[in-house]
């Protein structure tokens, strides 16, 4: 008698976005990895993470979903993935995807979401305490509909819990971030650098304050603004307006691993981070980091790295330490790589079910 070997089952993940920022990161470095157990399936829009994908030999359903499309052809394009691959889970990450999955996508499979987006203040995403309930009103009623909950830190699943009182567990899963091949130990030095999109959120004419004090005391440091967005006038006139043209580089999108290279620190002072990749990857790499003292970013960080935006001659001081005193700067000893987070995946998906 011949057996034959049980077909592993297969996770749907659903993506709106095919941008590749963070959630493209995550689904990368998870489709590169694998989830063990299990043949991942990865529907998104046309565009720039459907082709990364393919290059790394994923299997990709590349359909018209996420708003850009509509609800009508996203829940149309979701159904026929699921008919065609019967998905033991259903996995969605991003609001819209998380409502859509809850409306269409049957009752075979268990659904799985993951929360990449949250915030303790209501007004950082949706602009209005009105559309803040009312969003929150929406994610507890889909999240009836699912088998288990991720967050992407413990900061994450405390304002999950606040505010859309799950009935399923919530699993705090970090985004894993490998070691990188081991460099020279880093110089000390000032050029500081801000990978971040150009929004009110990230709050990047506080970094500009805090650099300009810091430039008063140490004429050689240097800022890069790097990233595009609706604030990039707003602070192309706070950098004239004190001076700081010479010394202020606003270039626009950069490849962020040439730019960690080419820097001493990395200052993110948003108003909510979750679980960033850009403050794990430049502690990584053994950059400086300062950042603001909210949501997930204390579980990555040390004291030493963290500060209050509002406070400039506070900003100078955590950038000056964490340019030119190596001590100070952190590590990330015991975080989780990849392959940990790939694991505890399919942890979550049995725990929820999947696969039975």
């Amino acid at each position: 008698m011949v057996l034959r070997a049980t077909p592993a089952p297969t996770a749907l993940w659903v993506v709106p976005v095919s941008d590749l920022a963070g959630v493209a990161r995550h689904v990368l470095d998870v489709a590169r990895a694998g989830i063990p157990g299990w043949r991942l399936v990865v529907l998104a829009p046309p565009g720039a993470l459907p082709e990364r994908l393919r290059d790394l030999g994923a299997t990709v359903v590349e359909a018209p979903f996420g708003p850009d499309h509509g609800l009508r052809a996203s829940v149309v394009s979701l159904r026929e993935v699921v008919r065609r691959e019967r998905p033991a889970v259903v996995h969605s990450h991003l609001s819209y995807a998380d409502i859509v999955v809850a409306l269409a996508a049957g009752r075979g499979p268990r659904l799985v979401t993951t929360e990449h987006g949250i915030a303790r203040d209501d007004v950082v995403y949706h602009r209005s305490g009105a559309k803040a309930r009312a969003m929150a009103g929406v994610h507890t009623l889909r999240l009836r509909r699912f088998a288990s909950a991720i967050a992407v830190s413990r900061a994450t699943a405390d304002a999950m819990r606040a505010k859309w009182h799950p009935r399923v567990p919530v699993t705090v899963v970090p985004n894993g971030v490998d070691a990188v091949a081991p460099r020279p130990s880093r110089a000390p030095g000032l050029r500081i650098l801000s990978l971040a999109r150009l929004s009110p959120e990230k709050r990047l004419p506080a970094l500009v304050d805090g650099f300009a004090e810091l430039h008063r005391s140490r004429p050689g440091a240097r800022l890069t603004l790097a990233g595009t967005g609706p604030e990039q006038d707003a602070l192309a006139a706070q950098v004239a307006r004190l001076g700081l043209g010479d010394v202020v580089a606003m270039p626009g999108f950069v490849d962020p691993e040439a730019a960690m290279a080419e820097h001493d620190v990395l200052a993110m002072l948003s108003v909510w981070e979750n679980c960033s990749y850009a403050l794990l990857d430049a502690a990584a790499r053994g950059m400086g980091v300062v950042a603001s003292d909210v949501g997930g970013n204390p579980e990555i960080l040390p004291p030493t790295s963290l500060v209050s935006a509002d406070d400039a001659v506070a900003v100078a001081a955590a950038l000056e330490r964490q340019g030119l005193d190596l001590t100070t700067r952190p590590g990330l000893d015991g975080w989780p790589g990849v392959d940990d987070m790939c694991a505890q995946i399919a942890t979550t998906y049995a725990d929820a079910g999947g696969g039975r």
